[in-house]
């Protein structure tokens, strides 16, 4: 019988065995961490019973999933939870901007933006199932729908920047603003538009929707889903050198390129492992949880009711902060997401206390404290914020490297999403899976198509591994 060994049991990790164990491989997943699932844990902090997402929190790439569409997850206990209001970015004003998963209700409140609103998202998300099947693939490749691609590429390729001049109004200017920062990238170069068009398109079709109970519930219903198949997960294991573990027909590893290379060592072909400590690591997250008594007092009242609030004022700020952490500097009014994840999902609450999600986007590597400018954020916004906060959980860059080792310099997007790596990642390949080693795998999010918890990194790199098994392969 064919085995596999796979190395991380992030979202990518766990898709890609749970892809294996199905076609009958052999399937043993190895966690350095005591609990499963990378990005998507979830925990009890702050409060006994109060539930926290660690990192990732909110899906809308994740639901448009074929794969984790394909398998049904909710009857092994995941189910998605949508608020009413997808994403609130309020403004100095005291008036916000508002994403729903109903394009024509967006729309209606951009007002003269609505009509390119609609035209632009209708477009995309009319066929999204169809462009999913070649934008979550590697580039160099036929695509199956080339028309269909090459109109969302022609968009993607646009600098966030430009695509703002679309919009005639601050309204829609700073919510596409904010949409793009999920990039984690200067605003002002090519390609930085491909990530806000993703969300948005699978967000207008399938809500920027939460797991019930908390991101693990994903990792949790992929188990289930592997272990049906026979795959078994050891956690508590630390995978230093590939020398180290048993004879195996297939190795995939859900870990950075520069962890790989580590693993990897001597085995690698040298152009490779150059790539692989080429690779270039983005701008980091610098996180903070709070407990929260009541609702946060937001001057814009809509922005109570949504699952996601981006803070980062106007157009213009947001462009500003993004391009001063990409040249290394703390803004003073850094770009901050908070997730109100409860109001889709009241069971993660405590009473009437409430959990409070919140990161900011900060320099690579950033060795300050960011917690009063992620407050001073909220207090811009929501005055009398602070006199709320019951209890805070705070989790720097470095902190963020450790609980994961992924997440280099607090870089939790797998890779800087400039325009190389964005189109080549982790490096210019036909298969950017293969290792340059027979059998062995790279599945994390530094491979196509990039971050989220989709889990199309790992079934792609096991869908090419499954065909490659006896066929020899070059780098």
């Amino acid at each position: 019988m064919t085995s596999a060994i796979v190395v991380g049991s992030g979202p990518n990790g766990l898709a890609a065995a749970v892809h294996l164990a199905r076609a009958g491989v052999e399937v043993t997943v190895l966690e350095a961490a005591e609990t499963i699932g990378g990005g998507t844990r979830s925990a009890e902090m702050i409060v006994p019973g109060l539930v926290h997402d660690q990192c990732s929190a909110v899906h809308p790439v994740a639901a448009a999933s074929p794969f984790l569409r394909s398998l049904d997850l909710e009857r092994l206990g995941l189910r998605w939870r949508a608020p009413l209001v997808d994403c609130a970015h309020p403004l100095d004003d005291g008036s916000a901007s508002l994403l729903y998963q109903s394009i024509d209700d967006t729309a209606d409140g951009l007002g003269r933006d609505g009509a390119r609103w609609r035209g632009l998202f209708g477009a995309l998300t009319s066929d999204l199932d169809s462009l999913f099947e070649d934008i979550t693939q590697p580039l160099l490749r036929l695509p199956r729908h080339p028309v269909l691609t090459a109109r969302f590429g022609a968009a993607a390729m646009t600098p966030a920047t430009v695509m703002g001049r679309l919009w005639r109004d601050e309204p829609a200017r700073a919510l596409w603003a904010g949409v793009a920062a999920h990039a984690f990238w200067r605003l002002d170069r090519a390609m930085t538009s491909a990530v806000g068009l993703m969300i948005l398109a699978a967000g207008h079709q399938y809500g920027w929707v939460v797991a019930e109970g908390g991101s693990q519930a994903i990792a949790n219903a992929l188990v289930a889903e592997l272990t049906a198949h026979g795959g078994r997960i050891e956690t508590g294991v630390r995978v230093r050198s590939a020398a180290d573990l048993p004879p195996t027909d297939l190795l995939l590893l859900d870990v950075s390129p520069l962890i790989a290379a580590g693993i990897l060592g001597d085995r690698l072909p040298p152009r490779v492992a150059r790539a692989y400590r080429r690779f270039h690591h983005g701008p980091g997250a610098f996180k903070v949880d709070f407990a929260i008594e009541g609702d946060v007092p937001w001057r814009a009242p809509a922005a109570a009711d949504a699952g996601t609030v981006h803070l980062g004022g106007d157009a213009a700020e947001v462009i500003a902060s993004e391009l001063a952490v990409h040249r290394g500097q703390m803004p003073e009014r850094p770009f901050v997401l908070v997730g109100q994840q409860y109001r889709a999902d009241p069971g993660r609450s405590v009473g009437s206390v409430h959990p409070l999600w919140t990161y900011a986007h900060v320099p690579h590597g950033y060795a300050g404290d960011a917690t009063a400018a992620i407050v001073a954020q909220i207090e811009r916004f929501a005055p009398g914020f602070s006199e709320q906060v019951v209890g805070t959980a705070v989790r720097s860059t470095t902190e963020m490297s450790v609980y994961n080792p992924n997440f280099i310099g607090g870089d939790i997007l797998g890779g800087a999403s400039s325009p190389l790596q964005l189109l080549f990642r982790p490096r210019l390949a036909r298969d950017p899976y293969f290792t340059g080693i027979p059998g062995t795998y790279l599945c994390s999010a530094s491979t196509p198509p990039g971050a989220g918890a989709h889990g199309l990194c790992g079934v792609n790199a096991a869908t090419r591994a499954l065909a490659a098994l006896g066929t020899p392969r070059s780098a």
